[in-house]
């Protein structure tokens, strides 16, 4: 352990304590008890076993440390100043949870280095951690162990360990024998409401066993115990969860071991009696030089360890091609997939479910990005996420380029979210759009954290048919369209698809949704265009013959049925122009003379086999819908859609009625 003559463990510890309450004690807010309880397992990791170097936050091959226990948030923080992470600066330690500091409530990613990724949300860090490691694994499988050859660590809580998306995760990092994911387990046994035997009795260490996992109980504040423990973890070959046990509040008299030094500030008093039991007799957010130096060694520790790293990078044949994945960048020319994708769809003009032309496109598109790795949740034929060419990502060579997630859309959702995070790797996974409520959590905190994750959710529609209302999306587009930075697209046909696929790898900075349909549709793009038209949100497909009276808004498979209600009309002597609006983010970012063009001034009437909301921002208050108002039900499609009235008949009759 990196330490000074005259600086001990003990010292190094209690540098974390006194910042973390001193900082929630100005604050009056936040979270002391965590990371008093858990500084002696944080100070063990950060000075003798992490590798990372300060002074490069963002080195590739750097260990990844993920905080799950987010509302410990001033652990991290606390290790980030003391180890010399240089946008952490003590005065972001005093303005701790205020506005425009980096030291938010809980940890944001990109607001500072050493941040791995946002948590707060309890149990989303242990199974984004997950995809972590799985990233790991897969780009040293394509680049070798001279560029990629490193752990990740998770400190988490016993509310990590509650929450059911953990389950999932660990179930799935066992199979996949990541034996280089470690766990250090807080097992304070205290939870907001008090002592955990309230709420929780079952066996941790025995579950994550018969997951898979490496585990084992030490004494958490005890640095050589928790040294044997993590070396005993490092010999395994397992992921390993090592449970510490550790007192929540360590140091303060009256409130340690309690829930009163979960949540609130300790108080002025308790704080000061908590400077004598810890023999720390400095002010608020003092660190003695001799302490704060003994950190900062230990935060130089990887340094040359870097450098040697960096010598390898540099002489590698690999280095270009290394450094284009970890920066996010797509590789030249790769639009050319694309556009050949495209050309083909609009000369052969095919009926496909938008699922099946998306497996198509990724056929082509899937080669020309190495980087991208598919998946799906026990779906894979119905999602058609596996490319022609994919092999399993699995032990002992984790080269292939495929996941099979099993029935769990949560862990896949935090699991992408982790391996995006690590950089080098593009996820991309399936499962029905109904079952996106089950991994929502994980797919809003990509948005939060602007990570590119893309959920390829199929069966969008009643048009699924015969398995009803329990698979039917009726709600889910309107939710997930009011979620920031998600990009939703709807494609009406297979060009549409290729040039949503574009646009969801394009975007770097948030992740993106393909909503797909189970029945075949129609091409209405016969003429190719190299511009991908999608790109503009909304677009007129179908121009009105004559002075434009009526325009019909649609999306997905319903742009077939505008197509058919705008015949009508314009035999009836009605011109009407067909809008398709596969992305209503793309389209509101447009100014607004192109809207106005789009949208025409006469009637509005949109068609979405779905409920309305959100719809009238684009119909207008006097517009009309055709849709869902109800559940569905169980039948064939084109029953379904007679049902629901969701009939070119009944989009012409809505727009009649508004003349």
């Amino acid at each position: 352990m990196t330490e000074s003559p005259n600086v001990d463990h003990a010292q190094l510890a209690n540098a974390i304590r006194t910042l973390s309450m001193d900082a929630v004690q100005a604050a009056n807010s936040g979270h002391p008890g965590m990371p008093m309880g858990a500084a002696d397992m944080a100070t063990v990791l950060f000075t003798k076993y992490l590798k990372y170097d300060p002074a490069d936050p963002d080195w590739p091959d750097r260990d990844r440390f993920v905080l799950s226990a987010g509302h410990g948030s001033m652990l991290l923080y606390s290790l980030l100043h003391l180890t010399g992470y240089a946008d952490m600066t003590m005065d972001q330690i005093r303005n701790f949870r205020q506005l425009g500091s980096k030291t938010a409530g809980h940890p944001e990613y990109g607001e500072a280095g050493g941040i791995e990724m946002t948590t707060g949300p309890l149990g989303q860090g242990v199974s984004t951690a997950v995809g972590m490691a799985i990233a790991e694994r897969s780009m040293n499988a394509r680049y070798g162990e001279d560029l990629v050859d490193h752990r990740t660590w998770v400190i988490a809580s016993d509310g990590d360990l509650m929450e059911g998306i953990s389950h999932e995760a660990a179930s799935l990092a066992g199979h996949m024998k990541l034996g280089r994911l470690i766990v250090l387990y807080d097992d304070n046994e205290i939870s907001i409401d008090g002592d955990t035997d309230m709420s929780l009795s079952d066996d941790a260490l025995g579950r994550f066993k018969s997951y898979g996992w490496h585990a084992q109980r030490c004494d958490g504040h005890s640095a050589d115990a928790l040294s044997a423990a993590i070396d005993a973890a490092l010999a395994s070959d397992q992921p390993s969860i090592i449970a510490c046990r550790t007192v929540i509040g360590f140091g303060a008299p009256t409130k340690a071991g309690t829930s009163g030094s979960h949540g609130a500030p300790l108080g002025d008093e308790e704080i000061a009696s908590t400077r004598e039991a810890l023999n720390w007799p400095h002010d608020p957010f003092v660190i003695p030089n001799e302490i704060l130096s003994a950190w900062r060694a230990a935060g130089g520790r990887g340094a040359e360890t870097r450098e040697d790293w960096a010598e390898r990078l540099m002489k590698s044949d690999k280095r270009a091609e290394f450094q284009r994945a970890v920066a996010g960048d797509l590789p030249d020319g790769w639009e050319s997939a694309v556009i050949d994708a495209k050309k083909g769809f609009s000369e052969d003009a095919p009926k496909l479910a938008t699922r099946a032309s998306s497996g198509k496109t990724l056929d082509q598109i899937t080669p020309a990005v190495p980087e991208m790795i598919g998946g799906s949740a026990d779906l894979t034929g119905s999602n058609n996420t596996k490319a022609a060419d994919f092999g399993a990502l699995a032990p002992p060579d984790y080269a292939g380029r495929y996941m099979y997630y099993g029935v769990r859309e949560h862990g896949m959702a935090a699991a992408m979210n982790g391996m995006a995070l690590h950089g080098g790797v593009i996820p991309y996974s399936g499962t029905f759009l109904i079952f996106s409520d089950y991994l929502r959590p994980s797919l809003r905190l990509a948005a939060l954290m602007g990570v590119r994750a893309i959920h390829v959710l199929t069966h969008d529609s009643i048009g699924l048919g015969e398995d009803g209302p329990t698979h039917q999306p009726v709600e889910h587009l309107a939710s997930l369209r009011a979620m920031p930075n998600v990009q939703v697209f709807r494609p009406a046909d297979a060009v549409e698809v290729a040039e949503c696929w574009q646009l969801a790898l394009e975007k770097k900075d948030g992740p993106s949704v393909l909503a797909l349909t189970r029945q075949g549709l129609p091409t209405v793009r016969t003429e190719h265009t190299d511009e991908n038209l999608s790109a503009r949100g909304g677009y007129v497909l179908a121009e009105a013959e004559g002075d434009r009276q009526a325009t019909i808004l649609a999306t997905g498979s319903e742009v077939e049925i505008a197509l058919v209600a705008r015949e009508s009309l314009q035999a009836d002597g009605v011109p009407t122009a067909v809008v398709s609006l596969p992305c209503w983010e793309l389209f509101a970012a447009r100014d607004d003379a192109y809207r106005a063009e789009v949208l025409g001034n006469g009637v509005r009437v949109a068609v979405e086999a779905a409920i309305d909301f959100g719809w009238e921002q684009w119909t207008g208050p006097d517009g009309g819908f055709v849709g869902m108002k109800s559940f569905g039900a169980s039948a064939p499609a084109d029953q379904l859609y007679e049902h629901f009235g969701i009939t070119a008949d009944a989009v012409t009759a809505a727009v009649k009625k508004r003349l």
